[in-house]
This record gives C-alpha cells, sequence and structure tokens, in this order.
C-alpha cells in the first residue's frame, strides 16, 4: 500500500512553496515528459526547480534537484505556459479547503503590456489529475488535458471556457472542523464502523495512511472500530494533528521497510502505526524526499513515453519476421520431394526400354535404397518416356535450388529476429533520451529509418558505455546498444582484456579492463553478473560465456555486436547490478 499525495501533503508542499519563492522570477519553463512540467524560479539569487507531474500514476508537485533530459521540440502546452508565464513572478500558492487542489498565483503582463494575474490551477486526482492555466477572470488559456463532452458530461474543461472546480465531494474540510464538532460526529456515527475508513469518508484530503495514524495514535491500533476507540480519544488525536498542520509544522518523512530498507509510502509527518515493520527516515525538504520516493519512477515513466515508438516499430518488425518465417520453413517442408523426383527419373532412365509414349504408370525395381523395393511411377501420357524423365530432373534440381536459397533466407531472418531481439533488450534497460537516441541510430544505420515516423538521423553520436569498478578495483564496461558493443569490444577493449556475453542470448558485451592481468574470483564474478543482468535472460541463473578479447571474430556482413568465438569458459551466475561501483 503506497502512500496517496493528500490534503495534508499538497498542504505541507505549498507551505514550503510559499516560503521558498515568495517573490520568484519564472525564468525557464520545461516538460520533460508528457504530463509533467518543471518550473525554473529565481529567488533572491538562487535558483529553484519546482516539479509539477500530473501523471495517472503518481501526481505530485514539489522542488526538486533532479535535471531532466527535455525533447527537442516543446510541446504545445509548455510553449503556452512560455508565453504567458515566462518572466512573471511567482506570488502565492493556495489549497482549496482541503483537497488536492490548489492555485498558483503569478503577477504578469497582458499583451498590452498592463499588469495583470495568471494562475496555474494543479488537480492532483488520480487519473483526472490536470493542469490548466487561466487569466486574472479565470478564463482557461490553456489545459494540459483537454475535457470535452465525450468525456464528461458533468465538467467540461476547454481554452475558451471559464474555470470551475472540480464537482465538491460531501466531506468537510478537517482545518475547520472544532472540537465540539467532531466529538458530536463521531458520537453519531455507527459504533461498528472502522474508525480509519470512517475518517477518510467524512474528512476531505486524508489518505488511509494518515487515518491509520491517527486511530494508531488514539488507541495503539490502527484498525479499530468507532466504539473501540471512542470520540474523545480520536478527538485529541485528531486536534492535535491538524492544530500542527495549521501552525505549519511539518515533517518531511520517508517510511521505509524494515530489513531490506525499500521506501514504503511518504508522508508529512512522522508516523508510527506499522510498528517494527518500518522506520522512518526524515529529510531537510520535501523536494529531497519527493526525488528520493519519486524519482525512479518518473524517470522509468518518461523512458516509457518516448521509447513508445520504438516498442511498436520492433513489435511490427518482430511481428513481420515470424510470419516470413513461417511460411519460408512451410515452403521447405515442400521440397522435401526432391529426391523423391531424383529417384522416379533415374527409374525412368534405368527402364526406358520398357516404356512407349502414352503410358500413365510403370512399377520397376528401386536399387538405390539400402534394400530394393518395387516402386510406382506415375508419367504424363503426354510425353515420351525421356521427356518425362527430363520433367522429374528438372523438378529435382529446381527442389534442391529452393532448399539452399531457403535454407539460406531462413538463418537470415532468423539473423535478424535475433538482432531485433537484442535491440528491445537493450530498449528495456534505456535509462536516459541520450540511450534512446542511440537506439534510434542503430535502427536507422540497421535499415529501419523508414518504420520511424519523422527520424532524422542526428549529427552525433556519441558511443558512451556504462562503467563499473569492481571489488577488486577493475575497471568495467558495458555497452548500451549494438553500435556500442561493436566499439568496445574491438576498438576500446585491450587484446588481453576480458570480455563476458550472456551464453546464446543477446545482451551487452561486458568488458573487464585488466590488460592481461589475472583479476581476483570476485572481479571475473561482479563482470559476469553485469553480463546476465543486461540481457535479455530471464531467471535467476544465467550463464555467462567469457573470453580474452584476442579470441573474438567478427564475420564479414553480420549485424553490429555480432561475434563468434571458440576459446571460452561459462560461468553460471545471477543478475546483479553493481549500483554501488556505478560512477555517475
Amino acid at each position: 500500500m503506497t502512500m496517496a499525495y493528500d490534503g495534508g501533503m499538497l498542504c505541507a508542499v505549498l507551505h514550503e512553496l510559499n516560503r521558498m519563492a515568495d517573490g520568484a522570477k519564472v525564468e525557464k519553463i520545461f516538460q520533460p515528459g508528457r504530463e509533467e512540467i518543471d518550473l525554473c524560479l529565481v529567488a533572491h539569487g538562487t535558483r529553484l526547480r519546482f516539479c509539477i507531474n500530473a501523471g495517472a500514476s503518481s501526481p505530485h508537485m514539489a522542488f526538486t534537484a533532479q535535471q531532466k533530459e527535455n525533447p527537442a521540440t516543446a510541446p504545445l502546452f509548455c510553449m503556452l505556459l512560455r508565453k504567458h508565464l515566462a518572466g512573471a513572478h511567482f506570488t502565492r500558492g493556495e489549497q482549496t479547503g482541503f483537497d488536492r487542489v490548489a492555485r498558483l498565483c503569478f503577477s504578469a503582463y497582458d499583451e498590452m503590456g498592463y499588469p495583470t494575474e495568471k494562475y496555474l490551477h494543479v488537480e492532483i486526482m488520480g487519473k483526472c489529475s490536470n493542469l490548466i492555466l487561466t487569466d486574472a477572470e479565470e478564463k482557461i488559456l490553456a489545459v494540459l488535458r483537454p475535457v470535452d463532452f465525450s468525456t464528461s458530461r458533468v465538467r467540461q474543461v476547454l481554452p475558451g471556457m471559464q474555470y470551475t472546480l472540480p464537482p465538491a465531494q460531501e466531506k468537510r474540510n478537517p482545518l475547520t472542523e472544532s472540537r465540539t464538532e467532531f466529538v458530536q460526529r463521531v458520537a453519531g456515527a455507527p459504533g461498528e464502523r472502522n474508525a480509519a475508513r470512517y475518517l477518510c469518508d467524512t474528512y476531505q484530503g486524508l489518505a488511509m495512511q494518515t487515518a491509520y495514524e491517527l486511530v494508531y495514535r488514539a488507541c495503539h491500533t490502527a484498525d479499530a472500530r468507532l466504539e473501540t476507540v471512542g470520540p474523545e480519544a480520536l478527538a485529541d488525536a485528531f486536534c492535535a494533528w491538524f492544530d500542527a498542520v495549521r501552525a505549519g509544522e511539518f515533517s518531511p518523512v520517508l517510511v521505509r521497510r524494515a530489513g531490506d530498507g525499500a521506501p514504503l509510502d511518504f508522508t508529512y509527518r512522522a508516523t508510527g502505526y506499522r510498528g517494527s515493520a518500518a522506520y522512518c527516515e526524515t529529510f531537510p525538504d520535501f523536494g529531497q524526499l519527493l526525488d528520493q520516493y519519486f524519482g525512479a519512477r518518473d524517470l522509468s515513466e518518461r523512458i516509457r513515453q518516448r521509447s513508445a515508438d520504438l516498442h511498436r516499430m520492433l513489435a511490427n518488425a518482430e511481428g513481420r519476421l515470424l510470419r516470413k518465417l513461417e511460411m519460408q520453413r512451410q515452403e521447405l517442408s515442400d521440397c522435401a520431394s526432391a529426391e523423391e523426383h531424383r529417384r522416379d527419373a533415374d527409374l525412368i532412365v534405368t527402364n526406358i526400354y520398357r516404356l512407349t509414349r502414352g503410358m500413365t504408370e510403370f512399377t520397376g525395381t528401386d536399387y538405390s535404397g539400402e534394400e530394393p523395393e518395387e516402386r510406382t511411377v506415375h508419367l504424363d501420357r503426354r510425353l515420351s518416356p525421356s521427356a518425362n524423365a527430363q520433367h522429374l530432373y528438372k523438378l529435382y534440381n529446381k527442389a534442391r535450388t529452393a532448399q539452399r536459397v531457403l535454407r539460406e533466407q531462413i538463418a537470415q531472418s532468423e539473423a535478424e529476429l535475433t538482432y531485433l531481439s537484442g535491440v528491445r533488450s537493450f530498449l528495456e534497460h534505456a535509462e536516459s533520451e541520450a540511450d534512446l537516441t542511440e537506439l534510434r541510430d542503430e535502427l536507422h544505420r540497421a535499415g529501419y529509418a523508414s518504420r520511424m515516423k519523422g527520424y532524422t538521423a542526428p549529427k552525433n553520436v556519441r558511443l558512451r558505455p556504462r562503467e563499473y569498478v569492481s571489488s577488486g578495483g577493475y575497471r568495467i564496461l558495458c555497452g548500451r546498444n549494438n553500435l556500442q558493443n561493436e566499439q568496445l569490444t574491438f576498438h576500446t577493449a585491450g587484446k588481453e582484456d576480458l570480455w563476458f556475453h550472456a551464453k546464446g542470448i543477446p545482451g551487452s558485451h561486458v568488458i573487464l579492463v585488466c590488460g592481461g592481468e589475472e583479476p581476483g574470483a570476485s572481479d571475473y564474478t561482479e563482470a559476469a553478473e553485469l553480463a546476465a543482468y543486461y540481457s535479455a535472460a530471464t531467471g535467476d541463473t544465467v550463464a555467462v560465456d567469457y573470453t580474452r578479447v584476442r579470441n573474438l571474430k567478427k564475420p564479414p556482413g553480420s549485424k553490429p555486436g555480432y561475434v563468434t568465438y571458440k576459446s571460452n569458459y561459462t560461468a553460471y551466475v545471477a543478475p546483479r547490478l553493481l549500483q554501488e561501483a556505478k560512477k555517475p
């Protein structure tokens, strides 16, 4: 169960934003992802980056220290934000009640040069999250995700329309609830109701985790009924919690699982209802907290969005090859009768003295097999015996030629399918836009440019392999794609360095740079584990071949990254990434 970015978290982030960015100038605006906006602010000589993510999987907003890659051409929504907000000054951030709707206010100038206000409305509501820019009269100027009548009959959000808040829920604002009202409300509720669920259903902006914490603070049990907790004890916990929120007493906390330290939740105040199963880590600010929690997830989502075209292209190419292979194998199976044609023709020649034109079949003894056997040969009555033999020999030669050509074509199709499988493996391990650019360049060189809509080859593509350091201090280089594999193996690596690759499976070439030295067993193991990790292999144990670079050869005309070798050893390891040794 992960923590929702609830009303309390939004309140805490807005408190931090108002404190750190009061009067800040909007210097730049970027849209690194389809559903993410970054505002670059300058406040009191300090540059800040404020990230607003309206994605369905992890909507949130906070300061961030992450430098994200931006598309070469800014999307339309980003261009509109630049038009209206570039050079504006941030004045304040406001929250609607205790809900997950915020309004960021900016002091700007209109087209005539007169001072005015612009508002950026941030709606953090799961799959309905949105970003909406309005003018001083709340007329919509731009919207990240337009909502028309076909999407919603209740509320439309389109440029030119008047902005209205999302439909209000029948819930109360916990910041305006008095203790007396709270006690009366709880006392009048059915006692058998779950206390945490009751709080979530009654008050705005409460995630279940916050409700569990309030119940835990009231009776030391998170999953209790209202009659067990009691109105007074629950009111003490409720009022103390929201008194702190009103006073701006927030603490950025990351909840980690006890044992492996994996992030479980994030919250704006320390929690303890999980007991010994988890522990809390405090951060200096909410930006660092959410970077830690959402950083890897946001990067993965951006890469997924930007690589969608490559995934579609690879899927289509692989489907086409599979259909082609099926037809080629069927044709090869149909050519299996070639030997039968030869045997029939030989039998006609052997018995030609017995045959005359007009015969439709004859039976003779075939001595070409291990044992003599009687064989019936069907003839074309319109042809002479010798013409029948010539016709069968022609069918035999044609089938033999077809078999040879089909085997070559099948081998080429299988090699191309293996190559595409390798590209897919590299795509799944892509970590940045630069990785995707290099993969697109590789596919362009391999002849797939026509299937990538609007693709233009980059002027300079730098092949930068991943770099690690083994426990013995040796450098380990790992290719990001097939072009890098070839560059790494035949140009970067020395002849006496060690080369690792998953056995019979597409993946990265891994070089253990040792210059002819004999590394320790742990160095061998770590390099093999990396080769297993950056491959298409599945399972807990992967076979990895390794040998000296001098033993590798590249067949002429083969695909990038394809090598052959004979002298090698094989290790069986579990895929593992050396995260701590990776160089930035």
